[in-house]
């Protein structure tokens, strides 16, 4: 059975706006027909905003009483993640913006609902961005090895691939 679509409300037409974007805030209702009672992972989303908008975003999530930790990424001016982090996401996308000033130009945030699993999204991400993150070394994994299964939360059942003793085979792609 496909998932029924969820309903935009827009509550606020411009937090932050430019000759090119605008920056507006909003909901998603569950569409008709959807089942209630569902869980949600994210409480706020934002996805590539122009770093500009940055201020605006941070004062109008304060106003809302809404907690701006969670996971952030800085995007390049092609869109493409190029740092990916948890924390304090305005302070830190701060930094990065005033660290890598040419190089990143929008930036997108996920407060998570509940903070055990922000761990497990910032991994998924880095991750997902493989050899694109150019500037957290710390946690860039440019092999092809499975990574820490230790990243992710106590309880999750997972499936790993292991190296069989004895001679290693080189990996060619």
């Amino acid at each position: 059975m496909a998932k029924k679509s969820s309903v935009k409300s827009i509550k606020v037409k411009k937090i932050w706006g430019d000759t090119e974007w605008t920056v507006r805030f909003g909901s998603l209702n569950a569409g008709p027909g959807a089942a209630g009672g569902v869980r949600r992972l994210f409480r706020v989303v934002g996805e590539k905003i122009p770093f500009e908008a940055i201020n605006k975003v941070t004062g109008h999530l304060r106003g809302l009483g809404v907690r701006r930790e969670g996971v952030y990424v800085a995007h390049d001016s092609m869109g493409y993640a190029r740092y990916i982090g948890r924390g304090n996401i305005f302070s830190r996308l701060r930094a990065c913006r005033d660290s890598h000033e040419l190089e990143v130009k929008y930036f997108s945030f996920y407060v998570v609902a509940e903070k055990k699993h922000e761990r497990e999204i910032e991994t998924l991400l880095i991750r997902a961005a493989g050899p694109l993150l150019q500037f957290n070394t710390k946690k860039k994994r440019t092999t092809l090895s499975a990574g820490r299964i230790k990243d992710y939360e106590a309880g999750t059942r997972f499936y790993e691939c292991q190296r069989k003793k004895g001679k290693k085979v080189p990996f060619v792609v």
